[in-house]
Parts: C-alpha cells; sequence; structure tokens
C-alpha cells in the first residue's frame, strides 16, 4: 500500500483540493457521534425473527433535518409506525444520471454491556483511542452514514452545481434484511436510481494511519437464511438415561456434522470470503418444568452463509437433508424435521455489478488517485441493502470504511478511514453526476 498522506499533495486539482478541504476529522467526529448516539437503544434490531424489530423515528428526523439544511427536498416513508425511511434528493442542474448514497440508521444490539470496556461501558457512548473510535454503529454503520453526510455538505459549501440528481436514502430494518426498509422503498414506494454506493464496512488492513489499509469495492453480496433442525428422541427420567434417547445429545452429536457439511453450487468469479457453509446460532431443548426429564426434542438453528448465484431455499434445504440422513442412518429411535425459521426471509445472491461500468469506474478512478491502485473487487457476505437495490435492477455496490467482520463487542471504526472515505464519497459523486459547465 502507498501513504495517502503522501498522495493527497499530489494527485488532486485545486477545485478537487478545495472540496476535499471541507472534509475534516474534527467535522466527522462530531457529527458521528451525534449519530451514534441518536436514537438508541431503541433504534437496535435484532435478526431474531421471534423479536421486536427497532424503532428508528429518533434518527430519521435528525437525518431530515440534515439534508434538508443541505438543499435536499426531504420525504420520509414507512410502513409501520415510528419507523421511517429517509429519502433527500439534491435535483441536478442539466442531465444527468440519478446517483443514490444509501445507508442504513437500524443497529444490531447491546445484549451485553459490562464487555463494552472500550466505552466505559457505555456502548452508544462514542469514545475515541488514537485511531478508533468506539461505540455501537461506529461502524455498523452510523459513522459510516456520517461519511456520505460529510460528502454532500462539503460539495454545497463549494457551490457545486451537479448535473444529475443525488439521491440520499437511509434505510430502517437494515438488520432484519429490508422488510420495512430497502424492500418497501423498492417494491411499494418504487424508488429509482441508475446507480447506488451502499457505505457499508469493506475496509480492510492494519494501522490506517501508515496507510497499509484498502478499501475493497464489493460489486456482488453472498446470500443468507435460517434454518432449523429439529431432532426428537424419547423422554425419560434423569436418574435412568439408559431407557432414553436424550434429544440434546443427539443434537450435539449431529452439530459437527452440521458444521463440516458441503452445500451443492457452482464456482463464480467472486466467491466472497466465506464459502457456503453453516454457522450455529441457537440450540434449544428441554421445557420449564421438567427438570427431572430428559428432552425429547431439540432444535438447531443454523444460518447458511456465503450463498453464491444458483443456490436457493430448496437446494439448501435438501443438501442438510442428506446431512442429516447420513448422521440417522438406519435408526428408527429418533426422527427429525427441517424448515426454515419462522418469518425470517431468504437472501438469495446477487450478479456482480460489470467493473467497466458505473458506478464501478468512477470509484476506481477516485479511489486510485488517494491509494495508487484501484480497489480490489469482491463479494461481500454479510447482508445490506445493496441486495434489494440490485434485484430491481440499480447497478448496486458497497464501498465504505470499517472493517469488513468489526467486533461484536467494542465495536470500532478507523477514523482515519472515515475521513479519507468521506473525501473519496465526494470526488465520486462529482465524477459520476458531473458538474455544470463553468464551475
Amino acid at each position: 500500500m502507498i501513504n495517502v498522506y503522501y498522495l493527497m499533495d499530489q494527485n488532486f486539482s485545486e477545485f478537487e483540493q478545495k472540496i476535499l478541504n471541507g472534509i475534516t476529522e474534527e467535522r466527522w467526529l462530531k457529527l458521528a457521534a451525534e449519530l451514534i448516539k441518536a436514537g438508541q437503544p431503541r433504534a437496535c434490531d435484532p435478526l431474531d425473527p421471534d423479536l421486536p424489530g427497532g424503532e428508528e423515528e429518533a434518527i430519521a428526523m435528525l437525518i431530515s433535518g440534515k439534508l434538508e439544511a443541505l438543499g435536499m427536498d426531504v420525504k420520509r416513508y414507512e410502513s409501520v409506525p415510528h419507523r421511517p425511511n429517509v429519502v433527500g434528493i439534491l435535483k441536478g442542474k442539466g442531465k444527468g444520471p440519478v446517483l443514490m448514497m444509501n445507508d442504513h440508521m437500524d443497529t444490531y444490539p447491546v445484549v451485553e454491556p459490562h464487555k463494552w470496556n472500550k466505552t466505559n461501558y457505555k456502548p452508544f457512548e462514542a469514545t475515541r483511542d488514537g485511531d478508533l473510535l468506539y461505540a455501537r454503529g461506529s461502524s455498523d454503520t452510523r459513522g459510516n452514514l456520517a461519511c456520505t453526510i460529510l460528502a454532500a455538505q462539503a460539495l454545497v459549501e463549494n457551490g457545486i452545481k451537479l448535473k444529475g440528481d443525488l439521491m440520499y436514502c437511509f434505510c430502517v430494518d437494515e438488520e432484519r434484511d429490508g422488510t420495512h426498509g430497502s424492500i418497501y422503498l423498492t417494491k411499494e414506494i418504487g424508488i429509482k436510481a441508475d446507480y447506488s454506493i451502499t457505505a457499508e464496512p469493506t475496509a480492510y488492513g492494519g494501522d490506517a494511519t501508515k496507510g497499509d489499509w484498502g478499501m475493497n469495492l464489493s460489486i456482488a453480496n453472498g446470500g443468507h437464511c435460517l434454518i432449523e433442525v429439529t431432532i426428537e428422541g424419547d423422554k425419560a427420567h434423569i436418574w435412568r438415561p439408559d431407557t432414553s434417547n436424550n434429544a440434546i445429545v443427539e443434537a450435539a452429536r449431529l452439530i459437527s456434522y452440521l458444521e463440516k457439511m458441503p452445500f451443492s453450487h457452482e464456482i463464480t468469479d467472486f466467491m466472497g470470503h466465506t464459502p457456503p457453509c453453516t454457522t450455529i446460532v441457537r440450540i434449544r431443548g428441554g421445557l420449564p418444568g421438567e427438570m427431572q426429564f430428559s428432552p425429547d426434542s431439540c432444535t438447531i438453528t443454523l444460518a447458511v452463509v456465503g450463498i453464491v448465484p444458483g443456490m436457493n431455499l430448496e437446494s439448501i434445504i435438501l443438501d442438510i437433508e442428506n446431512e442429516v440422513k447420513s448422521f440417522v442412518g438406519d435408526r428408527k429411535d429418533i426422527t427429525y424435521k427441517i424448515n426454515q425459521v419462522k418469518d425470517s426471509l431468504f437472501v438469495p445472491a446477487t450478479d456482480p455489478v460489470p467493473l467497466n461500468e458505473e458506478p464501478c469506474l468512477s470509484i476506481n478512478k477516485v479511489y486510485s488517485k488517494f491509494m495508487g491502485e484501484e480497489a480490489i473487487p469482491n463479494r461481500k457476505n454479510a447482508f445490506n441493502d445493496t441486495i434489494r437495490f440490485r434485484e430491481v435492477g440499480i447497478n448496486a455496490v458497497t464501498f465504505g470504511p470499517g472493517e469488513d467482520g468489526w467486533a461484536p463487542d467494542n465495536e470500532s471504526i478507523s477514523i482515519t478511514k472515515a475521513v479519507i472515505a468521506a473525501k473519496m464519497y465526494a470526488l465520486t459523486i462529482v465524477e459520476i453526476l458531473g458538474i455544470e459547465e463553468g464551475l
């Protein structure tokens, strides 16, 4: 990697440098801290379909005001109360494409605040330690959201008149696969754009202050789904384990099979960091009031991740069923059931956006000015709203600061990477949408 600070003095025109000067560490820190805290913990939104969703109303109102202050025409759309999506449009002055900058307003919950020592056990208080800013939502993705707003602010403050329309689309319910957010906006409201950049984490590398880092350009996304496997045996008294087929014990033995099992799929050009596989996320067995009995039923909940194009729910369940059949063999004393988790969504993988099309061309042109080389293209495994926009035909990619695989507790984001990302966004917007002649 090349030190970005060295390149910063050489590769930018006077016009570009004027824009970049409006994006500072101080400004980013102030805005990120404000956004991180807004409406929390009510905006926490677990993937668990059996738990209530979040409420993003407070941060949506805050963001709406900030976009309106930049001259955007702002509308809010909600399919359920207290969960408004925010869409702001800065209308272009000439003929040009529509570029969407996207991020989401919900966050993962904080279930164990006692593990957040980096924030003095206050997970929603943005806390700096060296080049890292710690807080829930710092990396996923309110710190990233701050980058997008600063980019637009720098353009507006410099009087930049864009040819094309700049759309800012901030969604609810992203952590639960977008039912009330990106799905609602695309399927019910019908928002459209030519290109979309989602500011989710794609960064990697070591100490950002030394230049040893980068941001992948995620031109495709992997899919995922939640599956339940229930093992049923025989209930018996705890002091007579010899007379039971303990469902928990049998399920525990099955887990090792499920962890290592292969899935039927074809190799693609972009496979993602994680191949198609399972992650065990929950196991439950036994009934309240029956601790004197060994359980006759145990359910394993697993996430199937790394799904690539060509895989579907039916093929995945069939692969799992074949693995369970192999485990059970000829035994008649245990049975099983396999099904998709109730109220969960199957998220398919997306096809890659061609690198010789926008927004990839402009992102790489700008990225090269900062980093001395083009961004590495990849398939991002985690869900984000890019998937929903890609499903309706938008050239949608993911590109942003924050580590792709941030810590579940003591979540953090590199301040240096965030500020550089905001600068990249500003110049990319100009590159894609163009500016009126004479400016």
